[in-house]
Parts: C-alpha cells; sequence; structure tokens
C-alpha cells in the first residue's frame, strides 16, 4: 500500500436564499441598468479538507420576476479548505426573488 495515499472526501448541500436573506439585493431595481448586482454567501465545510477542495455548483432553483428577462449566473470564489463563497449574479432591470444553489465539494 503506498503511504502517500489520501483517502478523498466527498461533501455537498443546497444553500436556498431569496428576500428573507440577510442582504439579499437581487430583487432590487437598480440605479444603473448596466450594473451587475452580486450577492455572496459563505459556506463553510462540516469537517475542513486537507487541501482546497474542487467545487461543482449548479443553479437547481430559482424565483425571478415574470416581467423581466431571467439573468442569473452562479460562481465561485475563495477557495479553501475551510470553505467557498457562492457568487449570485444578475444585470439589466432582472428582479430576483429567490435562488437555490446545490454544491459539491471534492478533495482530499
Amino acid at each position: 500500500m503506498n503511504s502517500d495515499y489520501i483517502p478523498w472526501k466527498i461533501l455537498s448541500a443546497t444553500a436556498q436564499v431569496g428576500l428573507l436573506t440577510e442582504g439579499w439585493n437581487l430583487s432590487e431595481s437598480p440605479s444603473d441598468p448596466e450594473t451587475c448586482r452580486q450577492f455572496t454567501l459563505e459556506i463553510a465545510f462540516a469537517s475542513p479538507f486537507s487541501y482546497p477542495p474542487v467545487i461543482h455548483i449548479g443553479l437547481t432553483g430559482f424565483d425571478i420576476d415574470q416581467n423581466t428577462s431571467p439573468r442569473l449566473s452562479t460562481s465561485v470564489a475563495n477557495i479553501t479548505s475551510e470553505g467557498f463563497t457562492i457568487v449570485l449574479t444578475t444585470w439589466q432591470n432582472t428582479l430576483v426573488y429567490s435562488a437555490d444553489v446545490t454544491w459539491l465539494a471534492v478533495g482530499p
């Protein structure tokens, strides 16, 4: 057996954010439609990884105003062995009332 072997760990969850989430700003009409609006959510792992893991995220649900075009992107930032940041972005006149993001972290 290789003594350098480190077992892999997998963690996952769904983050649900929206109007009742402190700091939620994606449902506010923009003062400048050309400016992107972002909401960030810090995710802390239940148990830390040995090294920063690979993160996969997916938008699994949303509530967007029916009178505007649905514009919403998801990304991750600040990946560490302790956690990461989910970044939700919208632009122009889109009003987002809620979003569900499922994430998967894989690493040693």
